[in-house]
């Protein structure tokens, strides 16, 4: 003991010492709980591998899984994706499918086709449909002569979804004929906003140089499914993608965008693998690297 403290001293110090350390929350106590289901798409595993997609997914405590329309129509040879489905006890909610938005002369062919997708969809008890814009030549492509072809076959894609009983989400994406931030911004202006909705991915805005927040922000009321997917730039094996937490997405800022928002889809955790050259980690160990930073940030999983 400091012979310059008094005993009274002395006691007064421990005891406020003790007390913080007894009254002092822990850090889990301190992380705020987010009350918001978060699914996974399986495009992290190769499309033949998806019952072992939609088993880890599950594993992992995941809501939900998203495949894309090409995977249910050849699983559906197989009987369907419905089976694994319910032998994991996790519901589809989505499928992406690619549209060719700028051929007008291919629209009546696009149109079958997707609802061929929305039958297969609807049978695997999915209720999102995800636009995917078809890939252009981006170093000569010409978004002004396109824009009346995109909208015009938007407008009538969602409209032809939506009768089917889905929600149709617009999914911008690099290397598309929607793909900048004018872009996105020009399309999602002009449709009819009735029937086609907003399905952002937050790592391709990122990728893409926009600030996914202010996107997301922008367009919050239409924003009825998510592809939540960080980037880096750093990891060729996964497109310069990352899982969530080690890249530059405000991904906490994004969910508190989200945090109540009753959505007809949801928020679907996503993470590119480059199959020419895949990542030498697992699948299945990069989705729980995405899952145990949503934990650390308030997240909750199934158990």
């Amino acid at each position: 003991m400091n012979p310059f403290l008094s005993r009274r001293t002395f006691l007064f110090q421990t005891a406020s010492v003790a007390t913080s350390l007894t009254i002092k929350p822990s850090f889990a106590a301190m992380v705020q709980k987010r009350n918001i289901p978060i699914g996974y798409t399986g495009i992290t595993w190769r499309n033949t591998e998806v019952d072992q997609a939609i088993q880890s997914v599950a594993s992992l405590g995941f809501y939900g899984f998203e495949t894309f329309g090409d995977v249910l129509a050849q699983a559906e040879d197989q009987g369907g994706l419905t089976p694994v489905l319910e032998k994991n006890r996790i519901p589809l909610i989505s499928s992406y499918c690619t549209i060719n938005l700028t051929d007008s002369f291919r629209k009546k062919d696009e149109l079958a086709k997707a609802i061929r997708w929305c039958d297969l969809i609807k049978k695997s008890k999915g209720r999102i449909f995800v636009v995917g814009p078809n890939q252009v030549p981006r170093a000569s492509y010409d978004f002004a002569a396109n824009r009346e072809n995109i909208v015009g076959m938007l407008n009538d894609l969602a409209k032809t979804v939506t009768d089917q009983g889905l929600t149709p989400v617009l999914h911008q994406h690099t290397g598309t004929c929607i793909e900048s931030r004018d872009e996105t911004y020009a399309v999602l202006n002009a449709v009819d906003t009735k029937y086609l909705k907003f399905g952002p991915d937050v790592g391709q805005l990122t990728k893409g140089g926009q600030d996914a927040l202010k996107v997301v922000k922008d367009f919050l009321p239409l924003v009825q499914h998510m592809h939540l997917k960080d980037f880096n730039g750093k990891d060729d094996h996964l497109l310069g993608y990352c899982p969530l937490g080690q890249g530059r997405v405000d991904v906490p800022g994004i969910l508190d965008l989200m945090e109540g928002r009753k959505i007809s889809g949801m928020v679907m955790v996503e993470l590119d693998n480059d199959f020419k050259d895949p990542s030498p980690v697992p699948s299945a160990t990069l989705a729980k690297e995405s899952r145990d930073y949503l934990r650390s940030i308030g997240v909750r999983f199934r158990t």
